[in-house]
């Protein structure tokens, strides 16, 4: 059978490979364009685009599926299914129709739980106790469609949105590869989602990761591990970025955003709206991730000091 694969980010990579070492015939790879990158903004391709050209696949890289071009250029592909991997660009009609199999998308979530762009971030933000991986046949809803295959993972309690990503996209290549072979063997069969139940994931606002030091500790603590290591927490000492890698809730008291203790054994310890947070890894702005030891052998009179949180 013909099949196409949509994808962008690292997410989608390792359900790439694993159609192509599964012998589906993939004739062609679509990903969103090029984009500036990194502090020269250099035009980078995406990690899927890195990935096909590896494997000698078609690459295309249209700005809009409407096109009627774009649409023509699909549709002489002939797929049999298409399946979709964090592509980042919402599938009209004419392309959910076009193959016989449909549109199948693997999300990062137990549907209809976290519906939506960021799945994996807001399940730590909200503090989901579980996650995982839904296959799903794709409509013109966000995240709509009836369930082909899930399974489910529990979050560890230091879980952050790297370390869950880096579980979800292997768990969804196996999951994509089974429903597959399921729907072309015509074994596997659909299930609605229960609609009441969802909730949603949306996409990440870009001052996301500034840091609230009036919200309780528990919450900060998991605020940074949600956004972490994208986009990344910050705050502000000194009238200078400091983003914050890695950090702990703790017991303390103290006005909300300022350091009630800087010593290399408890790290720097930021006092919150209810208890505290020791941050043990930080990154000055210009300079290179650092622990909390290492930043405090060249900051002195840190302890008294306010982080800075919203404006």
């Amino acid at each position: 059978m013909n099949a196409v694969f949509m994808g962008t980010p690292d997410f989608a990579v390792p359900s790439l490979l694993a159609m192509h070492e599964a012998g589906w015939r993939i004739a062609a790879v679509y990903c969103q364009p090029d984009k500036p990158a990194g502090r020269g903004m250099k035009l980078t391709a995406p990690a899927v685009k890195v990935a096909a050209d590896r494997l000698g696949l078609r690459v295309i890289q249209p700005v809009k599926l409407r096109d009627p071009a774009v649409l023509a250029e699909l549709a002489a592909l002939e797929p049999d299914v298409i399946a979709v991997a964090a592509y980042g660009k919402i599938l009209p009609k004419s392309v959910l129709d076009l193959p016989k199999l449909g549109c199948v998308n693997v999300h990062a979530s137990l549907l209809p739980r976290l519906r939506g762009a960021a799945p994996i971030h807001h399940a730590v933000l909200s503090g989901e106790r579980s996650s995982g991986v839904t296959i799903m046949r794709m409509d013109e809803g966000l995240d709509t469609g009836d369930m082909l295959l899930w399974e489910v993972v529990v979050l560890d309690p230091r879980e952050t949105a790297g370390s869950l990503h880096d579980r979800l996209a292997p768990l969804g290549a196996r999951l994509l590869v089974q429903a597959l072979e399921g729907l072309s063997r015509g074994t596997l069969k659909s299930v609605p989602q229960d609609h009441p139940r969802h909730t949603l994931a949306p996409k990440l606002a870009p001052d996301l990761g500034r840091i609230d030091w009036s919200r309780p500790a528990a919450e900060v603590d998991r605020h940074v591990r949600g956004v972490t290591p994208f986009p990344g927490a910050f705050t502000f000492l000194d009238g200078k970025r400091l983003r914050v890698q890695e950090a702990r809730a703790v017991e303390g008291r103290g006005e909300p955003g300022v350091v009630i203790a800087a010593t290399p054994e408890a790290g720097i310890v930021v006092a919150c709206g209810e208890g505290a947070l020791a941050l043990a890894r930080v990154q000055p702005e210009g300079k290179k991730p650092q622990s909390a030891r290492e930043f405090l052998a060249g900051h002195r009179g840190v302890a008294g000091a306010r982080m800075r949180g919203p404006a």
